[in-house]
């Protein structure tokens, strides 16, 4: 009998330190499948969702070998988003943080070079980042992998979706071939066992299913008659009433016109899509995470490597392409003990795909009526929080404690009455209880952090 206890692993002492310092106590399934085989340096095929402690597995295996005294990129990780990117590098460094003199670089497009160019001038030992800019600085020679010992492509299925396989192949050709290639993937399609056959020296394959408890989730499919589903929509979240909604959409476009469509009708509503500036980007999931918008429409692809802990519900607006997928999206509800809420639309037409989803799950989809919804006229979510914008950020040595200090200084705000704090390089983000936004904006625009003047507003 195996112990999922992470000290019966063969690992360094300060890994050990840092694990039960972040909380971690038992291992999750992929962790204790994967963590043998990577600790014994053997490449790995693994199939796992979002919200399954990959991360830490694969960061665990490659920090466990990196030799810090080696001023060389070890390892590599590469993301379809900079979201995950900035995840997955946030990860790593909480694990290694009692390793001294370690350099982990995020390496993420919607950036300048020029920086990048001046952090990579000290050879980084882990670099993370997305295909795109990894491969321009391949291509510059600003970024040299002669050293390398560990390459990891996480969510490999929404890289090869996102058009990056003749990125990743490109990036291959100045990578070792001797190496450890470690491939995580939350759905299994064709493709990856293609390029795992291309890249990978005998993997162990680890499958961990792609399936959520019934009693975790609750899950009811509405069919709707055509040209009402925004309507249908609207039904929804008057009956269910959700404090926070992830809904989703197969394109870009569709999902900026409804955001607009449901703003207009008095829901505080953002959409996160490929058209969207990184500012931009950051700004959406900000406010979503931190509770001062109530709803978030995204695609698939934008939506990848979302880390929301506290989901009230799925929607999927439009149903996904294939039945793995949708289980894949609604597993972001019902996480951390709480009970999850998956509502799925469909058209008459689309009854097969409803029946696929029932054949994946093994057992037969709940469906309801819309007659059984109960909607209340001018009915609104309003989010328990508002997101003030700061000037001023890391790199004005602005900290999460010099912001909440400023705001509670008078004892006007109370710390209960303060939200997420988010630094950036040259911005900042606090959420604020709703009612008391406007005080706390007086606050900071007649007053000062850490000694100094910042230009300060609400979003919307």
């Amino acid at each position: 009998m195996t112990t999922s206890a992470f000290a019966s692993l063969p690992i360094k002492t300060e890994l050990l330190t840092s694990i039960a310092s972040l909380g971690y106590e038992q291992m999750t399934p992929i962790q204790a499948q994967a963590l043998p085989v990577l600790l014994k340096r053997q490449d790995l095929l693994a199939q796992a969702k979002t919200g399954s402690g990959k991360t830490a597995a694969f960061a665990i295996g490659l920090l466990e070998k990196l030799d810090v005294q080696s001023y060389q990129t070890q390892a590599l990780v590469l993301c379809p988003t900079r979201e995950l990117a900035d995840q997955v590098s946030k990860e790593i460094r909480q694990l290694a943080k009692t390793i001294a003199n370690i350099k982990i670089l995020t390496l993420c497009g919607g950036q300048p070079m020029s920086g990048q160019l001046a952090s990579l001038e000290r050879h980084p030992h882990v670099v993370v980042g997305t295909p795109g800019r990894i491969l321009k600085h391949v291509q510059k020679g600003s970024l040299q992998f002669g050293g390398l010992e560990t390459l990891v492509l996480d969510e490999a299925d929404r890289m090869l979706d996102m058009g990056f396989h003749e990125d990743i192949m490109l990036i291959l050709d100045s990578i070792p071939r001797k190496r450890q290639t470690l491939l995580f993937s939350a759905t299994y399609p064709d493709e990856i066992r293609a390029v795992s056959d291309l890249i990978q020296h005998e993997p162990i394959e680890i499958r961990i299913e792609a399936t959520h408890d019934n009693k975790k989730i609750k899950q009811v499919f509405y069919q709707f008659n055509k040209g009402e589903r925004s309507k249908t929509l609207v039904a929804l979240l008057q009956h269910y009433r959700p404090e926070s909604s992830l809904i989703f959409c197969n394109r870009k476009q569709q999902c900026q016109e409804l955001a607009d469509d449901l703003w207009q009708q008095g829901f505080h509503v953002l959409a996160l899509h490929g058209d969207l500036e990184q500012f931009e980007r950051d700004q959406v999931l900000v406010q979503f995470s931190n509770q001062s918008s109530s709803i978030l429409v995204a695609t698939d692809v934008a939506a990848r490597g979302l880390d929301i802990k506290e989901l009230a519900a799925v929607i999927n607006y439009d149903l996904s392409t294939d039945a793995e997928a949708h289980i894949h999206r609604i597993g972001r509800t019902g996480r951390a003990g709480n009970v999850g809420l998956a509502l799925s639309l469909f058209l008459q037409s689309e009854q097969w795909r409803v029946d696929g989803i029932g054949k994946f799950q093994g057992k037969a989809v709940t469906i309801e009526s819309t007659n059984s919804l109960k909607t209340r006229e001018n009915f609104k979510l309003i989010p328990p929080m508002a997101t003030l914008f700061i000037n001023g950020g890391r790199k004005d040595k602005v900290r999460a404690g010099d912001i909440l200090g400023a705001l509670t200084a008078s004892q006007k705000l109370q710390g209960k009455d303060i939200g997420r704090i988010d630094i950036f390089d040259k911005i900042s983000y606090v959420a604020v209880a709703r009612p008391l936004v406007k005080q706390a904006l007086k606050i900071l625009t007649e007053g000062k952090i850490k000694g100094r003047k910042f230009r300060v507003r609400k979003l919307r």
